[in-house]
């Protein structure tokens, strides 16, 4: 038989309540002062545990302080029941939203650390929290009495036909997660596409690739194209590449000369400007016997896609005003073209380009 409600079941009830307010309270304070200590470490993954800890451990004190007061209570079986299990149904939610948290978190500061670029790919991140909440969704069915049984079955079944409708949209996530999984490119890359479109990938979802220009546009690019298309990576295996100039001195330079002055350019260009690669061996190969030139190659070390304009710039510049100082001479293509007198009283003319070597030409006048 119940018995009957009396004022000390309330104040029990009420000191219990007070305390589980009192304990989130000073939990709350406490994990805040945790949370200032965990962001003086290198580490970002005890920055997330203590943030999704600072939410859910107040609800469960509070949760603690009211079960406890329902246990005081004379509550018939059924109420008590409803009790207890809206509480746990609470507590469910508060630990997925908190797993969900933390799990995408974690899984957002190692995509952090091995991309090293602040922008992650979020396809990981919104994957793990979908299983994240679809799972706890699951648990609270189990725990409210509705049995989830036939929802996974029809959950299969329907699958087949949710499929054919998104098979695009399936086609992308698919193609997205091989992208990554593969490490054929990651966020950070500097990337060009058989199409022409170039830049930085900026993230990978579940959809869509961002790549964002050296003009700071962005350009949306559907994963399935992107795993579908011919692709050079200028990040990987090594972000330093290389980057040739093409050069081309007279006739009647001294080669060993030119060689000489050129090396202690590309030094200096190395050694001085930003985005170079310091210890770079200059390289100078003669290759061709031009028509008026003789051409040859200077390979320049760059950090990365985005300083090979910069370097460039800075050595065409240079090298310029060093070929000036040292009398070395950049000819211009030249060429002797001679116009010949076609009929009488025609007279013969002839216009002349010094060249080293020159091409003769012949134009007979009507």
């Amino acid at each position: 038989m119940k018995r009957a409600l009396t004022l000390d079941d309330l104040m029990v009830a009420g000191i219990a309540v007070a305390a589980g307010l009192l304990a989130a309270f000073l939990l709350r304070m406490l994990l805040r002062w945790l949370g200032k200590h965990a962001e003086r470490t290198r580490w970002g993954g005890d920055d997330v545990i203590v943030d999704a800890l600072r939410t859910l451990v107040p609800w469960a004190a509070f949760a603690g302080g009211v079960a406890s007061a329902a246990a005081v209570l004379p509550l018939t079986s059924a109420v008590g029941r409803n009790v207890n299990r809206s509480l746990t149904v609470l507590l469910i939610l508060v630990s997925t939203v908190t797993a969900a948290r933390v799990i995408t978190g974690l899984v957002r500061a190692v995509a952090q650390s091995r991309s090293g670029v602040a922008a992650s790919a979020t396809i990981f991140v919104n994957i793990t929290r979908v299983l994240v909440l679809a799972m706890g969704f699951l648990v609270v069915l189990q725990t409210l009495g509705i049995s989830i049984a036939p929802l996974l079955t029809a959950l299969g079944v329907g699958g087949l036909a949710v499929a054919l409708a998104l098979q695009d949209t399936l086609a992308n996530l698919f193609a997205g997660v091989h992208i990554l999984a593969s490490k054929t490119i990651q966020p950070g890359d500097y990337i060009r596409l058989s199409s022409g479109e170039e830049g930085y990938v900026v993230d990978i979802n579940w959809r869509n690739t961002t790549v964002r220009q050296l003009s700071n546009n962005l350009v949306i690019i559907p994963n399935a194209q992107l795993s579908g298309t011919n692709m050079t990576n200028f990040t990987r295996p090594e972000q330093q590449m290389t980057l040739t100039v093409q050069v081309g001195v007279g006739y009647d330079s001294d080669l060993e000369h030119v060689e000489r002055v050129t090396s202690e350019v590309v030094t200096e260009v190395m050694t001085g400007i930003t985005g170079a690669v310091p210890d770079h061996e200059p390289a100078v190969r003669f290759h061709t016997f031009g028509d008026s030139r003789i051409g040859f190659t200077v390979i320049l070390g760059v950090g990365e896609f985005s300083d090979q304009y910069r370097i460039k710039h800075e050595f065409i510049k240079r090298l310029h005003k060093r070929y000036r100082e040292e009398g070395i001479r950049i000819p211009a293509p030249a060429r002797t073209v001679a116009l010949q007198a076609g009929g009488p009283g025609v007279p013969e003319a002839g216009i002349l380009e010094a060249g080293i070597p020159h091409q003769r030409e012949a134009t007979t006048l009507p």
